[in-house]
């Protein structure tokens, strides 16, 4: 085992940013997903093949030098695992999760939706096991494939145009880049319509994952291994509070390029890791032009993403008295607690709390998520239900108020107590 520093202080790496997201969803076990996806950023399990012996350094410097990095072209294969606890959401995730996104050719009996649309279907990255093939060339050009047994789907971005398409479907999904060659960080800009919170890298589960770390937190170098056949560092953060459902992260890191390759987050129940992502093949060589081309296939359906945005819902709904509403207004986001053991605290859109069961507002698939994950409690704050992953807990009050967080069911209530 390589040589290592012991466990420092990290209150000198910065305060802890809260991420403030605006709500996506009305049902509940879907946002519950959507903020686990979210939580991905957090990430995943190391396997190591070897100790090499690399040069002592700090957690301050290696954390140092992942900020430092500046890898721009890379190409190479990704494997993530998940196991939040949740029910496989296949093609549900996508009913809630894209204003309609129907399958086939037709685009589902409503016609409002697209098998391509990323906000759908990258989704199902929340559980699973899936394999990436990821490419980048600067800040306007990336290109990430979920590879399937007899389908692939992809997302490219080249200039100012993104490109999704999915093979199973033949279905294309079209948006122009609002943010094409500005420097919206190392990664570049974002195209308004892309899902802004899942990541596809181990470089942008690293980001996330460090934003944790303050005085609430511990960081140490825990030896070294080899992942992709590179030699990295191991980066181990944990959090010092009780009542986080977070046991440990590990982070991999290259010792030559200080770029992320492999990440693990544990629960602090124990057993497997709640995600596990990583590279298993990786090159820094600059990838073929070729690679971020792309033609919608004779035949395919092409979906355009402002069209796609005037015929649904994406950010408009109506509550269960027929009323309105901005599903992206949080209606007074706010954050109880601090560092790991942080609550976040919003009104459902609408003012209740969940439809009561038979009552016809809840889909079928819905309903058994609601049954499944569901578990009545009470205190201070009234009463209302908590749903659970092995990650992420939402309470939803009968008063239309959600908490959620990445702490036990009850840290949750005695947060909604306060």
């Amino acid at each position: 085992m390589a040589p290592y520093e012991p466990e420092q202080d990290t209150s000198e790496t910065g305060e802890l940013r809260v991420g403030r997201r605006k709500a996506a969803r009305y049902v509940v076990p879907i946002a519950v997903a959507g903020v686990a996806a979210a939580t991905i950023g957090l990430v995943p399990a190391l396997a190591t093949s070897g100790d090499p012996d690399l040069p002592k350094i700090s957690a301050q410097k290696l954390i140092e030098k992942i900020a430092a990095s500046d890898t721009q072209q890379l190409s190479g294969n990704v494997k993530i695992s998940t196991d939040l606890g949740l029910p496989s959401m296949g093609g549900l995730a996508g009913g809630f999760a894209g204003g309609g996104g129907g399958s086939g050719a037709d685009g589902g009996e409503q016609g409002k939706g697209s098998a391509a649309d990323p906000k759908s279907k990258l989704m199902e990255l929340a559980s699973g096991t899936h394999t990436l093939r990821v490419a980048a060339d600067g800040q306007d050009k990336q290109k990430v494939s979920v590879l399937e047994d007899a389908a692939e789907y992809s997302l490219i971005h080249n200039g100012d145009d993104v490109w999704a398409y999915d093979s199973a479907s033949n279905e294309a999904y079209h948006a122009k880049d609002a943010g094409a060659g500005k420097d919206e960080g190392k990664g570049g800009g974002k195209g308004k319509d892309l899902p802004k919170d899942v990541p596809a890298t181990p470089k942008d589960f690293a980001e996330q994952a460090l934003k944790a770390v303050d005085g609430t937190t511990s960081v140490e170098v825990d030896g070294t291994a080899q992942v992709a056949g590179r030699d990295a560092y191991r980066l181990v953060v944990k959090p010092k509070q009780s009542g986080s459902t977070i046991g440990q992260i590990t982070v991999a890191v290259d010792a030559e390029t200080g770029t992320p390759l492999k990440f693990t987050l544990t629960p602090a129940s124990g057993g497997a890791a709640v995600v596990d992502a990583g590279f298993t093949k990786v090159d820094f060589g600059k990838p073929s032009a070729s690679t971020f081309d792309f033609t919608p296939p004779k035949g395919a359906k092409v979906t355009e993403a402002d069209e796609h945005a005037d015929r649904g819902g994406d950010f408009k709904g109506k509550d269960q008295l027929g009323k309105e509403f901005d599903k992206g207004d949080l209606n007074g986001l706010r954050v109880i607690g601090e560092g790991w053991n942080a609550v976040a605290e919003l009104k459902i859109p609408g003012g209740q709390g969940l439809p009561t069961t038979g009552s016809g507002d809840v889909p079928p698939d819905a309903q058994k998520l609601l049954d499944s994950l569901g578990d009545q409690v009470s205190g201070k704050f009234g009463s209302g239900t908590v749903f659970s992953t092995r990650l992420i807990n939402a309470l939803v009050t009968d008063d239309g108020k959600v908490y959620v967080g990445a702490v036990t069911k009850d840290a949750l209530v005695k947060a909604a107590n306060r």
